[in-house]
């Protein structure tokens, strides 16, 4: 430190206070510690090796697919691809056009109109976001198919005898499964359209309105082209929820990438053909993001004002209020209320026999893997958070944005490429000691527990990290200065000062990691250990023996742990607008 030095004051007095070479103004102090703080290259090497770890799967199924000495290529394009591709475009293609439909026709009503039953509905709408796909085709299959109470309805009405007697829309179709998905997934785009619905200025509506549109007009004109971001957002996550999708699709007789890879990996035990599969995936999910920046666009949108009007509701009434109800409360009974109710009804009639089959163990097991995965994602988002705030220059950040991309990637891609690294690890390492020492170490990492929490964390990283990244951003700046000017290195103040105002972030985004993990079915299911099932390989398993009345339990209780965070993240959007406590 230099050595301090006392200058007079140009008319006599006192001398000045000590120089002592420390930076004026937090402003200084700010940028002294990111740019030459002691610790400075050490979160830059945390933020590129967690960025380097977790893109590691990626790596690893486009090394094996283009090296490998299995040339699968001609056989895939000739048997394989031309049908899963065919499905997989259409499912995700009619899955997106639906929820966009159905989430910014619902989005736009509850954000602007009053009518009958809107603020419960509101709350509502986004209940489907809590049950996995997979549990709400089985219960549409339950009711839908032939054995099933509605054609068993038809048939007694209509005195058919046969199949052949009369015509119904088949459940186990690509039509079905589009029905289905889009049930579930709509949330996604009503989420992100009512959030950017509710931050819209008033006033271009209004003068859109002055102007001769009418209430519709303002919304094709103004509102929709504004929303476009929020809404490309919403769809991009709905297609690559569809394209993760296994279970849902899989019992529902749709053969997508997702399946093929399930089925060449595991019951035609070639590993090479399924990477390469897995590969095409890869690319399907550029392309989807590609599509959704472009939808995007470069516009941006801001508010000339820091003063916020309330949304100024437009009352619908008589029929056509509830009109407007019902349209918005029938994805609610679809995604969210008829799937509860023959849940509820199963594993009330089969509790007993649900409970002593599996059940508590299946449960034990979500609770423990969930919450590995939550605490591993938790610490990782904080380390890679506070990297970018402390050191968030060069590759820095573009490493953070690297590292979240495990959520992009299909449950079965990133399967595999977990399992690649990890078996040729545990080769070379039982060859090495075999080789020295005389025994081998047999399975070190590939089917333990080891490998499902890493790639659940790689997964579902980016949900933990968007939250941490958003508390922290509400840390004001005069905090790192001042702790720069007291002498608090980057990690004593990330202890001391950062960790207890980033607790409630660091909580609610363990908690959307818990019930992620709880929900989540393929890469569960390829990499679990031998006799390990938590509660969503229990209810696949049952149901792939037809036997979804002892798996209801299972489902149930899924589905009533994941209604936590979804209301909560309908709240934190409901009362985004600023200036208002509500949407």
């Amino acid at each position: 430190m230099p050595e301090a030095v006392l200058t007079p004051l140009p008319t006599g007095g006192s001398p000045r206070p000590p120089v002592t070479g420390r930076p004026s103004g937090w402003r200084s102090a700010l940028g002294g510690w990111r740019v030459s703080g002691p610790d400075q290259p050490l979160w830059a090497g945390i933020a590129l090796g967690l960025a380097a770890l977790m893109l590691l799967p990626v790596v690893a199924i486009v090394l094996l697919a283009l090296s490998s000495t299995n040339n699968e290529w001609p056989h895939l394009i000739q048997t394989v691809l031309p049908t899963t591709a065919k499905s997989t475009l259409l499912l995700v293609t009619g899955t997106a056009a639906v929820t966009l439909l159905v989430g910014t026709a619902a989005a736009w009503l509850v954000t602007m109109y009053r009518f009958p039953g809107r603020a419960i509905l509101d709350r509502l709408l986004v209940l489907p976001l809590a049950i996995p796909t997979y549990i709400v085709a089985y219960c549409y299959v339950e009711i839908l198919d032939y054995g099933g109470p509605v054609q068993s309805a038809v048939r007694s009405i209509g005195g058919y005898v046969t199949p052949r007697d009369y015509w119904f829309p088949d459940i186990r179709s690509t039509g079905g499964a589009i029905a289905v998905l889009s049930a579930v997934l709509y949330p996604y785009v009503y989420l992100t359209a009512r959030a950017s619905f509710v931050q819209q200025s008033m006033c271009v509506l209004e003068v859109a309105r002055t102007l001769g549109q009418s209430s519709l007009g303002a919304f094709w004109r103004v509102a929709l082209p504004l929303a476009r971001p929020a809404l490309a957002a919403g769809s991009a996550l709905v297609m690559m929820e569809t394209l993760n999708d296994l279970g849902a699709v899989q019992y529902l007789g749709v053969e997508t990438l997702s399946v093929s890879i399930y089925v060449t990996w595991l019951q035609r035990s070639n590993l090479a053909g399924a990477t390469q599969i897995a590969l095409i995936g890869l690319v399907i999910v550029s392309i989807v993001l590609i599509v959704e920046r472009i939808a995007r666009g470069d516009s941006r949108f801001h508010h000339t004002t820091g003063r916020y009007r309330a949304i100024p509701f437009q009352d619908i009434e008589g029929w056509r209020g509830y009109a407007a109800a019902f349209l918005c409360g029938l994805p609610v009974v679809i995604g969210f209320v008829v799937p509860v109710i023959v849940l509820t009804r199963h594993a009330t009639a089969h509790f007993g026999e649900a409970f002593a089959d599996g059940f508590v163990p299946a449960a034990i097991n979500s609770i423990l893997v969930a919450g590995a995965v939550a605490a591993v994602a938790v610490v990782l988002s904080l380390a890679l958070a506070y990297a970018g705030r402390v050191a968030g220059r060069g590759p820095v950040p573009a490493a953070i944005r690297l590292a979240g991309m495990g959520y992009a990637l299909p449950g079965t891609v990133l399967a595999i490429g977990v399992l690649i690294p990890f078996a040729m690890f545990d080769n070379w390492m039982d060859a090495l000691l075999k080789a020295h020492i005389g025994f081998g170490t047999g399975l070190m990492l590939s089917g333990t527990l080891f490998a499902l929490v890493f790639a659940l964390t790689t997964r579902f990283l980016t949900v933990a990290l968007g939250n941490i990244e958003a508390g922290l951003q509400k840390v004001s700046p005069n905090l790192d200065a001042a702790a720069r000017t007291l002498g608090e290195t980057p990690l004593s103040a990330l202890r001391r000062i950062h960790l207890p105002l980033l607790l409630p972030a660091m909580g609610a985004a363990g908690l959307l990691v818990f019930v992620d993990t709880m929900k989540e079915l393929p890469a569960t299911l390829l990499l679990r250990p031998f006799n390990f099932d938590t509660l969503a390989t229990h209810v696949y398993g049952l149901t792939a023996l037809e036997q979804f009345e002892r798996a209801a339990l299972g489902a149930l209780a899924i589905v009533i742990v994941g209604l936590v965070p979804v209301l909560m993240l309908h709240r934190t959007v409901a009362t985004s607008r600023p200036g208002s406590g509500s949407g």
